[in-house]
């Protein structure tokens, strides 16, 4: 359907410039805020359907506040309707909200509070907390009542429902437009609604199609199959739940397969929907899919889906493959959220097995979810070993008492769900088969010693009193999931090292912990760690870097945790990092070196990594920032020029070898960092040798340059990839090398287009930073990064491994950059070193088949000075010569006279 234009134009002439800017700026917001509600898969009958509707609103007729029942029964498509219907006018509207699924959430326990903040949400943009629905009441009247709004409140089965959300005309502004869909036609009428929309079935034409979509995924049935498909669509009455989930079940059977359930269906009463779609839950492939769709129908409803397979994998469900399937057979839908649904003629139907096979004796049922019978079980004690799961929801503020011998027989209880309970006496009467523990306000200051809870998969105490979990520790090897949010109280962590299969903990909200135990760094096998709020802890325990395979770590609202470790980068398994509120005044440098981390949200910067790390690396560059400053920034850029630097002769070479013993023992022990060696300074080093033993405390890579910059003010080596480099040294060229470019500018951070050299391929690239010596710190040389603006890619690396790539890694960075490419090179110092000017050298070779033509007898083309453990070598690379053992003074200077004898 096409979408309107709405920007009306300016009614009143008279305006003066500001109100007509803001009037149409208004109305273009409202054009470019798309929403992107899903309605379905198959619209099938959806758009006659909202054209019908649409009129009954008056949207430009009426500035009247104005109410729209949508009525009819369930899985006739009403909540489709009412989505298509805000979808169209919703751009009408600059304040709107849709509320789901009403009726469900309003039997949580906060859930008549969360609806009227989410309201409140959707169109202030801002969370406002309400401590009771009174207040919700007031708010909601105070805040909406001069604004124009589009609500829709769907799943409404009740007058408080209403009364608590829209509760009068009055609460909301002239123009506004409120939709209720609900299967009670008394709701509407008590509330004085304008209009009232009655769902209409679908025709045959309508049905068929639906149903085709399901069967065949395609508009209309095979000819082969032309006949019984009617014959299945007359019984399914028009319904569209019916036609989507009998089409879902039969989709790829054969024809003897439709002609069963055909049969099936005759004997089934037209008007009894239930039994209709029962016919997909006997369909099912065996009973563990069968006792996943009851379980879920009566327990899992609303929950994470990956929780629910935790769980009822832990009881032999195989719920992996099961969920998938119950999925595609249209019995449950999983959201864009990962929470499981259920149409509530599903569930309904679910629980109606149930009941039906013990429809005057709850105790012997297989799960027990009604209030009345599971309070008559409890307090008479009745319960069987029938009996697998248990749902009790009473206020969390209740104060109900039981007996914990109300369960002693209850020897097969898996599933168990509390609120707002107590239980005296011996816990040793709870089942030892039992997998799920949900205990909503659970009374104890710990979890009892004598409760068996080594078959437990998921724990969840939720609003707790405890003060610690455990006062014994039993070893949980099969427990993967610990959830103990707002639990004011909590003090104490317990020790992870007896849950080393623990997959997700949360502990939400629990502002008096001041403290996580080092053993979190024992839990291998952890993916989501949860410390929102958490508002007296200080600090995270050196331990938890450790941890592999962590995907989410979320620290938000903890506004004590002033620091992030370096070491963040060793969680290689690390995608969302969330962080705000915190006491974080900066981000770890060594984050953006993660190759793991997709969402991050932290110091201010949120969204994907690939769009926040260059602004986080910007921030270390601004001087306002309040981080340290890593960073000293130049937009000058200079064109590339020839490379004219000073170059050791041979006779300097020689004059410095019977220094080399004398530094031997220094360099070897700076080896491992060590990577490279100027040696057109060595002179000025060796003139200075005395000096440099005095400054020469450290053994970093960083400070050995350091106190070569105290006496040339260069520092050098930032990075350099070349093919011919070997351990312990680096490649320089000699004088006959001429294939240099370069480019500098003040600062850090140099900033160019790679050129293109005929006839030669880039070969390596060196940088280097000079200063004066007074602003130097031990701390040095940190780290290089390469942007490549035309390529969109940040390249990192740390100084320690900027000299001991790897070949695949030389390759991969140098061949990053290309001509014609915007490249920026920055080089990252610790703090208080403040960079004077860097220079950027691109090294080029000749391409194959223009090679340099190398003479053996003429000096070296390539100086390489490499360290072992025994000797210090020189050897011309390009030559292949072997190194000489030492500096031999008489060869070198034999071998110059018979080059002089050559010559003449």
């Amino acid at each position: 359907m096409a979408e309107r234009s709405t920007i009306p134009t300016i009614p009143n002439a008279e305006w003066n410039e500001t109100e007509a800017i803001d009037h149409i700026v208004e109305k273009v917001t409202i054009l470019l805020d798309k929403t992107d509600l899903f309605v379905v898969d198959n619209p099938v009958g959806v758009k006659s359907r909202v054209d019908k509707t649409i009129p009954l609103l008056k949207i430009q007729q009426s500035n009247d506040v104005l109410l729209l029942g949508i009525w009819g029964m369930g899985g006739i498509g009403k909540t489709t309707i009412a989505k298509a219907i805000y979808k169209e006018i919703c751009r009408n509207f600059r304040d709107r909200s849709f509320l789901a699924n009403i009726r469900e959430r309003w039997e949580h326990i906060d859930g008549k509070v969360s609806l009227q903040e989410q309201l409140l949400l959707d169109i202030l943009k801002t969370t406002t907390e309400m401590p009771n629905i009174d207040s919700g009441k007031n708010t909601i009247k105070d805040m909406l009542c001069n604004k124009r709004v589009l609500l829709v409140l769907d799943d409404v089965d009740s007058l408080d429902q209403l009364n608590a959300l829209c509760g009068s005309r009055e609460w909301f502004g002239s123009g506004t437009r409120i939709i209720i869909t609900t299967k009670d036609k008394r709701i509407l009428g008590a509330n004085g609604v304008d209009k009232v929309y009655m769902m209409e079935t679908m025709d045959d034409s309508e049905s068929i199609e639906l149903f085709s979509w399901h069967a065949f995924k395609q508009d209309r049935p095979r000819d082969d199959f032309l006949k019984i498909s009617k014959e299945i669509v007359h019984y399914s009455g028009g319904l569209p739940l019916a036609l989507t989930v009998l089409g879902s079940y039969l989709f790829g059977n054969g024809i003897a397969d439709w002609m069963c359930v055909l049969e099936k269906i005759k004997i089934i009463p037209k008007d009894e929907v239930q039994r209709k779609l029962k016919v997909s839950y006997d369909g099912l492939n065996d009973d563990t899919e069968k006792d996943i769709f009851l379980d879920i129908a009566c327990f899992f409803i609303g929950m994470d889906r990956n929780d629910v397979t935790q769980i009822l994998n832990g009881c032999g469900l195989f719920a992996n493959i099961g969920i998938s399937v119950l999925v595609e057979r249209s019995l449950l839908t999983v959201d864009d959220k990962n929470t499981l649904g259920m149409h509530d003629l599903l569930r309904d139907m679910g629980r109606e097995i149930i009941r039906e096979k013990s429809p005057r004796d709850p105790e012997d049922r297989s799960r027990l979810w009604f209030q009345e019978d599971v309070l008559n079980v409890l307090f008479e004690k009745t319960g069987t070993k029938a009996v697998e799961g248990l749902a009790l929801k009473l206020p969390i503020t209740s104060s109900k008492c039981f007996s914990a011998e109300s369960f002693e027989k209850m020897e097969r209880l898996r599933l168990l769900q509390l609120a707002g309970v107590q239980l005296d006496g011996d816990f040793e009467y709870l089942s030892r088969k039992l997998r799920w523990l949900c205990w909503k306000g659970f009374p104890l200051p710990f979890i009892p010693s004598n409760f068996y809870q080594r078959n437990l998969v998921s724990i969840e105490l939720e609003n707790s009193k405890m003060i610690f979990v455990w006062k014994e520790t039993q070893r949980l090897a099969k427990l993967k999931i610990l959830n103990l949010s707002h639990s004011h109280y909590l003090m104490h962590t317990p020790d992870f090292s007896y849950l080393p299969n623990l997959e997700k903990l949360v502990l939400k909200d629990c502002p008096m912990l001041t403290e996580v135990s080092h053993t979190i760094g024992d839990l291998g096998e952890i993916l989501l760690i949860d410390l929102e709020d958490c508002v007296s802890l200080r600090s995270l325990p050196r331990s938890i870097y450790k941890l592999k395979s962590l995907k989410t770590l979320i620290l938000s609202g903890c506004i004590m945790i002033d620091k992030l470790e370096e070491d963040i980068e060793q969680m290689e398994s690390l995608t969302t990092l969330l962080a705000d509120n915190t006491a974080l005044t900066r981000v770890p440098f060594s984050i953006v070196r993660s190759k793991s981390i997709v969402y991050i949200s932290l110091c201010g910067h949120e969204g994907f990594s690939r769009d926040v790390f260059p602004s986080i690396i910007k921030s270390w560059m601004s001087p306002t920032n309040n981080l340290p400053s890593y960073f000293q920034t130049s937009t000058i850029m200079s064109s590339h020029v020839p490379l004219d630097v000073p170059r050791s002769s041979s006779q300097e070479l020689s004059s410095i070898s019977k220094y080399l013993p004398s530094i031997r023992s220094l360099w070897v022990k700076c080896s491992s960092d060590l990577q490279l060696f100027w040696m057109p300074y060595m002179p000025q080093i060796l003139k200075n040798w005395n000096q440099l033993q005095l400054k020469f405390h450290s053994f970093s890579l960083a400070h050995f340059i350091v106190n070569i910059v105290g006496l040339s003010n260069v520092i050098l080596g930032s990075l350099i990839l070349d093919k011919y480099s070997m351990r312990g040294g680096c490649v320089l060229p000699g004088d006959s090398y001429p294939n240099w470019l370069s480019f500098n500018c003040d600062g850090s951070s140099v900033i160019f287009n790679a050129p293109q050299v005929e006839e030669h391929n880039l070969k390596s690239l060196m940088c280097i930073a000079s200063s004066t010596a007074d602003n130097i710190t031990p701390d040095g040389l940190k780290n290089v990064l390469v942007k490549n603006y035309t390529k969109a890619t940040i390249q990192i690396y740390k100084s320690e491994t900027l000299a001991s790539f790897k070949d695949e890694e030389k390759q991969n960075l140098v061949s990053s950059v290309e001509p014609g490419n915007k490249v920026e090179v920055v080089v990252v110092f610790g703090d208080g070193f403040i960079a004077k000017e860097t220079t950027i050298y691109l090294i080029y070779e000749e391409s194959v088949g223009k090679k340099l033509e190398l003479n053996r007898e003429s000096d070296s083309n390539i100086i390489a000075v490499g360290v072992d453990e025994n000797e210090c070598s020189v050897k011309s690379i390009c030559t292949q010569e072997e190194p000489t053992e030492g500096f031999n003074q008489n060869k070198m200077k034999k071998k110059k006279e018979e080059k002089k004898k050559k010559k003449n």
